[in-house]
């Protein structure tokens, strides 16, 4: 049957209408995708485009001052700008993008391609260089240049389109003002960028306080007490283009500063103990030594003045000391080699509190006290030869001087060591004659233990060393600890590198090291021996003769005060035990201390005019020998308020090395002028120390604390 045209026709109209219906459709599907997608779920959704945009700043709080007691500024802050480059952004560009992008910053900040290379290695990698290379946290952008003229910033901000990865900000780094010239580094101590390790146990521990960008404290205060100067971090959300260029900001959390710590010190006191320290040491490198015929090599040395009824710290100098601004930006390989260095005197040590030292005849007021309380009395009187013989070697006085029949009070004064060593042994003989009896009482050991040494002060300082109090049992465990080395040297015959001396010591330790002997007793009384003690020790161990027995804990902070102003935590004194001294006998060692000072004492000679009946110092002095070495050289000293130590290495005598420093420093204290005594003049208002904290105003400055006037 043929078709026909209309039927064609017909069927072409069918054909469009099924396309113009299927169009429709597609087009009334899409519409209604599109008011959904735009209507309905259009926050939804612009939400989502606009946090893909955002981007989180984390804004670093200033840290917290550290200010003298009386408001002076130790440690502050100082803003500069730091230029930084993201290496996750670099990891990202090809090689010839990235050497163009550091070619060109480098240009920008007058700063050689390689040196911003060396930055840019985690210390750890292949070919970083200590002090060079970056220690902290990889994950943030690592800075590369500290003090960047503003010129040469802004040039990098203005144009962040040629420095993709290059940040560019100002941060605050710290500033030491050295009030009266104080250097202070050891008790100071210093800042250092947070390391891997320690952000990811502060995020174990939920710690907000410290982020990648961080830097804590690593030694002094700064460290003890890094968690109340660091602040806490603020955030800042941005809103960036596709080129990561900042647009608006989105929302910001302010970063709090760190608190403010208030310090013991006494800025001004500070000074004269550091030049006083300095002045000593370079006038005994100019001295001749008798004893070895050169001059003195006054290696290092040591200060304290101490509050003696607080255990309070006023001062405490070291030396040799360095610049504590070293830290500041990045240490150099070449710098942190010199802090550690032997031959440069090994700065980064504290003498004061971690240095260890024999105490020499600064020893005798404490075998003193345990000789009076354990059978000796006031008015045993013992010879004072020229030399005591102890088995086959003759121990000596100093220069050999001899004072007949003498009670405690001249021994101490005139310092006679014959005197000291018979109270070591019949002691000795007394308690403990089998020299293989470890567990034999000893007095004069109890004694010392009992005044603190061989153990820390718990001084609000980090790294405190122990000293050692070296009794039958030290001697044991060190026997132990030494006898597969020296018995190596006694085992081979002596060559021409092994003195006579160790040669021979090596075959006595090897054969009964262990053994505790009356030479052993006798030197421990006099503080010779294997005994040692840190300056803050023997001051803590006075401050407690002169108080009547109390030991304090030392302490260098007195309060935490918020960036507001208010005083949120007060470090009172803490009082760690106390020394049982009767006081007939704590009466006596007072006047014999006070004879050191007198004519005939062997301080005398050093504080000559000087107001003792108004001042009334007490005094002793040591000289300690050291194998090898020139001898170290002591004065320790009180008053009813203070304690001022000072000691010397290689230096000599004690009132030789140091005493004219000691003198100084008593002379400041109480406005000493010739033989006049002027309060007025004191180096702190009132004498003694505020016990008010400074006050923070409104404006943010501080101002020195109110204080009655000294009765």
């Amino acid at each position: 049957m043929a078709a026909t045209p209309g039927g064609a026709s017909h069927r072409s109209r069918l054909r469009l209408i099924v396309i113009q219906t299927l169009v429709f459709s597609l087009l009334a599907t899409l519409g209604a995708r599109l008011y959904y997608l735009q209507v309905i779920s259009g926050e939804q959704y612009q939400g989502q485009a606009a946090s893909q945009s955002v981007r989180e700043i984390v804004v670093q709080p200033q840290r917290g001052l550290v200010v003298d007691a009386m408001g002076r500024p130790l440690v502050t802050n100082r803003l500069t700008w730091v230029v930084s480059l993201d290496r996750t952004l670099l990891g990202k560009m090809s090689e010839a993008d990235r050497t163009e992008l550091l070619r060109r910053t480098g240009k920008a900040i007058r700063m050689r391609v390689s040196a911003i290379q060396a930055k840019l290695l985690l210390c750890g990698d292949s070919g970083a260089i200590a002090g060079e290379c970056w220690n902290g946290s990889p994950f943030q952008a690592l800075p590369v240049a500290l003090d960047v003229k503003e010129s040469a910033a802004l040039r990098i901000l203005e144009q962040p389109e040629d420095f993709p990865g290059v940040v560019v900000d100002r941060q605050s780094v710290r500033q030491y003002p050295s009030p009266y010239g104080v250097n202070a580094a050891h008790l100071l101590g210093y800042v250092s960028p947070i390391t891997k390790d320690e952000l990811d146990e502060a995020e174990d521990a939920g710690d907000s306080s410290v982020n990648g960008a961080s830097v804590v404290g690593r030694a002094g205060v700064e460290k003890e007490y890094d968690e109340w100067l660091r602040g806490q971090p603020g955030y800042q959300q941005v809103a960036v283009d596709s080129r990561g260029r900042v647009r608006e900001d989105v929302s910001d959390l302010e970063a709090r500063p760190g608190d403010t710590l208030v310090s013991t010190i006494d800025a001004r006191v500070q000074g004269i103990v550091e030049t006083q320290l300095a002045k000593m040491i370079k006038t005994q490198r100019n001295t001749l030594d008798p004893v070895t015929k050169r001059k003195f090599e006054a290696d290092s040395g040591a200060a304290i003045v101490m509050e003696a009824k607080t255990g309070r710290i006023i001062a405490m100098a070291s030396q040799p000391t360095y610049d504590p601004g070293v830290w500041v930006g990045g240490i150099t390989d070449k710098q942190l080699e010199r802090l550690y260095s032997e031959a440069a005197g090994t700065p980064l040590l504290s003498r004061a509190f971690q240095g260890q030292f024999a105490p020499g005849s600064t020893w005798k007021p404490f075998m003193t006290v345990g000789a009076l309380t354990n059978g000796f009395s006031r008015d045993t009187v013992l010879p004072c030869s020229s030399a005591v013989q102890i088995g086959n070697r003759a121990f000596h006085n100093h220069e050999s001087h001899a004072y007949g029949s003498i009670g405690f009070a001249q021994a101490i004064a005139v310092s006679c060591n014959t005197f000291f060593f018979q109270v070591g042994m019949k002691f000795w003989q007394q308690f403990g004659s089998d020299p293989d009896d470890v567990n034999a009482r000893d007095p004069l050991v109890e004694e010392a233990e009992a005044f603190g040494f061989g153990d820390q002060t718990g001084v609000d300082l980090p790294g405190e060393a122990s000293g050692r109090v070296a009794d039958r049992k030290w001697k044991l465990a060190y026997y132990k600890s030494m006898k597969d080395y020296y018995c190596g040297i006694a085992a081979k015959p002596q060559t021409k590198k092994t003195s006579d001396f160790v040669y021979k010591f090596s075959r006595e330790f090897c054969v009964e090291g262990w053994k505790y002997r009356l030479p052993d007793a006798a030197n421990f009384a006099i503080g010779q021996g294997d005994t040692i003690v840190t300056p803050l020790q023997l001051a803590r161990g006075y401050a407690a003769i002169s108080n009547g027995g109390t030991l304090w804990q030392p302490r260098v902070a007195k309060a935490i005060v918020s960036p507001e102003g208010e005083v949120i935590r007060e470090i009172a004194p803490k009082k760690d035990r106390t020394v049982k001294i009767p006081p007939k006998v704590l009466k006596y060692l007072d006047d014999a201390l006070k004879g050191v000072a007198l004519p005939g004492g062997t301080m005398a000679w050093k504080l000559g005019g000087f107001p003792i009946d108004k001042v009334k110092i007490r005094a002793k002095t040591g000289s300690a020998e050291v194998y090898g070495k020139q001898s170290t050289g002591w004065v320790a000293s009180y008053t009813k308020d203070y304690v001022v130590v000072m000691m010397m290495t290689q230096g000599g005598t004690g009132s030789g090395s140091t005493g004219d420093g000691v003198r100084a420093i008593w002379e400041a204290l109480y406005g000493v002028d010739g033989e006049k005594v002027r309060p007025d003049k004191a180096a702190i208002p009132g004498v003694t120390p505020p016990a008010a904290l400074p006050t923070f105003a409104e404006d943010g400055s501080i101002l020195p604390p109110a204080r009655k006037e000294r009765p």
